[in-house]
């Protein structure tokens, strides 16, 4: 019966060995399905995060897209309105120069010694002068304007375009982005030739620099002088729209 019994428990041993390489088989694949499920929502949650990301990137590439557009729709219109107060000024300018050059060539005698009450000189050649260095401002010449203009200035100080030489000689500095110059120019404008027609515009172009500088103190005050010092002007009434914008 000792065999027997031995046998019948190597039997139950084998069994219960047998059972537990079942049940740790089982449990094997239920840790490896849980660690498939896992993993396999961890990754969905990071291609989510992804995805996300690169929508968020898109999104904010349109809309850097469309703000670079609107910025450069903004310079063109600034560029063209710059443009256009330039041509105006020029075409001004040139209408101007006309009666100037006009009132030159007819000039009024004083009656009490005979002469011409404007210095003596010769209109056609400053005429000239001054249509050369105005061209070249036209065309894009800034630098040889500036030069143009300031050659005019100093060889003709008393001439009746001196004023609107300085005045020009003023944008040419601007045109150039040397906002100090062209305020030391337009200052000789507001100054020397204060009662000219080119001096409140001057002043214009003074609080244009100064605003550009970082000045709002300098803005108000030459704005302000333009409306005190000619009022029912054009510039007067640019300078009050001014204000009222700031």
């Amino acid at each position: 019966m000792r065999p027997v019994r031995i046998a019948l428990f190597i039997a139950a041993l084998g069994a219960v060995q047998a059972h537990a390489g079942v049940f740790d088989d089982e449990e094997a694949r239920r840790q490896v399905a849980d660690l498939r499920v896992k993993t396999e929502a961890r990754f969905d949650q990071q291609a989510k995060g992804q995805l996300d990301l690169a929508n968020q990137i898109q999104r904010q590439a349109e809309e850097i897209s469309r703000l670079r557009g609107q910025i450069e729709t903004l310079n063109y219109e600034l560029e063209t309105a710059k443009k256009r107060q330039q041509d105006f000024y020029l075409d001004l300018d040139t209408r101007l120069r006309k009666f100037e050059t006009a009132d030159s060539a007819n000039p009024t005698v004083n009656p009490e010694n005979g002469s011409n009450p404007k210095s003596a000189g010769d209109p056609a050649k400053e005429s000239q002068e001054y249509e050369a260095s105005l061209n070249q401002f036209k065309a894009g010449k800034y630098k040889e304007a500036a030069a143009g203009f300031g050659v005019f200035v100093q060889k003709y100080p008393a001439s009746s375009l001196a004023p609107n030489a300085q005045y020009w000689l003023g944008n040419a500095w601007y045109a150039q982005r040397d906002c100090k110059r062209a305020i030391e120019a337009q200052s000789v404008v507001t100054t020397k030739y204060a009662d000219s027609p080119k001096a409140p515009d001057a002043w214009l172009a003074i609080a244009t620099c100064q605003q550009e500088m970082g000045n709002p103190t300098g803005v108000k005050r030459s704005l302000d002088t333009v409306i005190a010092k000619y009022p029912g002007t054009p510039a007067a009434e640019t300078a009050r729209d001014r204000l009222k914008k700031k």
